[in-house]
């Protein structure tokens, strides 16, 4: 029996029963609670550590008590835990994020449909600083809490817009019905690294539970988010950083584009190298990065 571990929110509870879908082996899921999920009126940048979704999951692989953890891969540090390793990297969801608006803040025939001086829920920097670029007098206001959660607050009016990843939502199939949405496209939107990409962790010498997930992984995807994450774990990683990067492969070469921010949005570094090498291309642009100065806005 194969014990597979997960958060309790209905996206996690999506993500398990999704790789639970795709076992041959007998299986059960087990919810496990996270600091990050205890800890509702705290946004991401002042949780203090990093792992505040994948620590108690982490724990509870090697004490035993699963056999494999179901991570969203934007959640799990840079850093690898010892006796632990990530057995699959799953086929990409659209790693977009999306803006989803309500009627009366809706900008018609405008390239960028949200008025002046909206209220916006995120707890993100990364969103809060390219928003920001974009839109200046737009008022960012926390907002934490799952994805239906989420939806309901834009519904009570909480928030004249916010915005979510696009992977949680189609694979939660959310009702958008009565709001206006648009995808917020990478020439000046990036997501976050790994956003749309599960993570199978595994006890690195637990053969049975490797076997049993091999045929889920993804090689394109996993060279993908590994020179994201590369770049990502230049800058001390999390969610503490307005950092947004995108790659993606063309045959053998890996695209990789990323921007860093200032928190207000006014200063910012972006470029893209190709390189056949995911951590060499996450070197190289973290490289790039720092040679032009970008860590001054952190």
């Amino acid at each position: 029996m194969i014990k597979i571990g997960t958060r309790g929110s209905a996206l996690a509870l999506w993500q398990a029963h999704f790789v639970a879908g795709q076992l041959t082996q007998e299986h059960t899921i087990v919810t496990i609670k996270t600091k990050g999920d205890r800890i509702q009126n705290v946004s991401f940048d002042k949780i203090e550590g990093k792992g505040f979704f994948t620590k108690e999951l982490e724990e509870a692989l090697l004490s035993g008590t699963i056999d494999m953890a179901v991570h969203s891969m934007k959640d799990l540090p840079t850093d690898d835990t010892p006796g632990l390793a990530i057995a699959a990297v799953t086929k990409r969801e659209d790693p977009s994020d999306v803006i989803i608006i309500r009627p009366e803040a809706y900008r018609a025939n405008h390239w960028f449909p949200l008025k002046e001086n909206t209220k916006v829920g995120t707890s993100s920097l990364r969103r809060v600083a390219q928003l920001k670029r974009i839109l200046s007098s737009a008022e960012a206001m926390p907002l934490r809490g799952n994805v239906p959660t989420r939806i309901r607050r834009l519904r009570e009016a909480k928030f004249d817009a916010i915005i979510l990843a696009k992977a949680g939502l189609k694979r939660l199939g959310v009702d958008l019905s009565g709001f206006y949405s648009m995808v917020l496209p990478f020439s000046y939107f990036l997501p976050s690294p790994g956003q749309g990409a599960l993570a199978i962790q595994v006890r690195s010498d637990d053969k049975t539970a490797i076997e049993a997930v091999t045929h889920l992984h993804d090689e394109a995807t996993a060279k993908s988010v590994q020179a994201e994450r590369q770049f990502l774990k230049a800058f001390g990683a999390g969610c503490h950083v307005p950092l947004g990067a995108f790659a993606h492969c063309v045959d053998e070469t890996i695209i990789l584009t990323g921007v860093i921010l200032s928190v207000d949005g006014t200063r910012y570094f972006r470029h893209t190298v190709e390189d056949t090498d995911p951590q060499r291309a996450g070197d190289r642009l973290a490289r790039f990065m720092i040679e032009q100065g970008a860590e001054k806005l952190l």
